[in-house]
């Protein structure tokens, strides 16, 4: 049992990391009005593990304080990050193709308010959930379903193990 929940942490600390690396490696695309942040691809691992689901949450957390974000962005983006990332994993017996619908529909709604609100863009909040939307979609909805389909073969090894 002890040993089950070393491998949870293990696995939310690495993906955590990844996360906060593809984050900051693409920086340029990873913040604004306009974003396709690669990292929330790695939304989809809930579909395997539990394990995503912090792991997620801290890596946005770490990404949006290293990236330099305002206090607003760094709580509310990483709960959007976090909701996508739980109903992701609250979806995973229902369908693959379920896996990226929570991570851009819990962004596509919060990181709009934040960038009006928090950053001040003057831009109509439907459009910004547009431009959001659009980068969620690419991000988790294509980058996340190659994630999802390369990962499908190991679903019985790597990640079963890390269940808690």
């Amino acid at each position: 049992m002890k040993d089950k929940k070393v491998l949870f942490l293990v696995h939310a600390a690495a993906i955590a990391a990844v996360y906060v690396v593809l984050t900051l490696l693409f920086a340029p695309f990873s913040f604004g009005e306009v974003q396709v942040r690669v990292s929330e691809a790695l939304t989809v691992l809930p579909f395997f593990t539990p394990a995503a689901v912090p792991g997620l949450f801290a890596g946005c957390l770490i990404a949006n304080i290293l990236g330099g974000a305002i206090p607003a962005d760094i709580a509310f983006g990483s709960i959007a990050t976090l909701l996508g990332a739980a109903g992701t994993y609250l979806l995973r017996k229902k369908s693959r193709y379920l896996a990226p619908v929570s991570p851009i529909a819990a962004n596509t709604l919060i990181v709009p308010f934040v960038l009006r609100f928090g950053y001040g863009v003057n831009l109509p909040i439907p459009f910004m959930m547009l431009t959001v939307g659009i980068g969620e979609v690419v991000s988790c909805g294509i980058f996340g379903m190659i994630v999802l389909t390369a990962l499908e073969r190991y679903k019985g090894t790597i990640f079963k193990q890390a269940a808690v």
